[in-house]
């Protein structure tokens, strides 16, 4: 299951390194476009909707690394019983929040399949494309807070250390 897990997990960040680079593509692309009057449209809503496919893709291989922000002045002062308490807080606030996030982002892109909602913008897409990147974003990002919710309840790091640091810097 481990390693299902963290294939899974690498296999988002591939597909958003892939949005990032159709973002370069795209942007490059709307370069040209002002320098040579290409007549592409629609390149400006393209780029925005890799880069919010890069980010929502990106979020559940960037929380297993342990490189989101975490605010860990307040930890650092707590006794280990009570950091233990906040920290199983904000796992459970974590996974709570990330599922109703994941229900309601696929809800989204449901919705907009239905409805036939168009993009507004020159290139009028259908929304739910796009939106598929956000959805699986936030259902990775929910498998993931589960996941270090199980590894902690098991007394398993879920964290990566990353490459080069100290087990002193986390």
């Amino acid at each position: 299951m481990r390693q299902s897990l963290d294939r899974f997990y690498e296999g988002l960040m591939v597909l958003a390194a892939l949005a990032m680079a159709f973002t370069f593509v795209v942007v490059v692309l709307g370069i040209l476009d002002r320098q040579f009057a290409l007549g592409l449209r629609g390149l400006d809503a393209y780029a925005g909707y890799g880069i919010a496919s890069a980010l929502f893709l990106a979020m559940p291989g960037t929380l297993q690394r342990g490189e989101h922000i975490r605010v860990t002045l307040l930890l650092q002062r707590l006794s280990p019983a009570w950091r233990n308490v906040l920290e199983w807080w904000c796992v459970l606030a974590g996974v709570a929040l990330t599922w109703g996030l994941a229900y309601y982002s696929c809800h989204l892109v449901w919705v907009s399949h239905l409805t036939h909602d168009m993009s507004q913008g020159a290139d009028a897409t259908p929304l739910w494309i796009p939106q598929i990147g956000m959805a699986l974003g936030c259902i990775g990002l929910a498998v993931a807070f589960a996941d270090a919710a199980v590894s902690r309840l098991r007394g398993r790091p879920f964290f990566r250390q990353p490459a080069g640091a100290s087990a002193a810097s986390e």
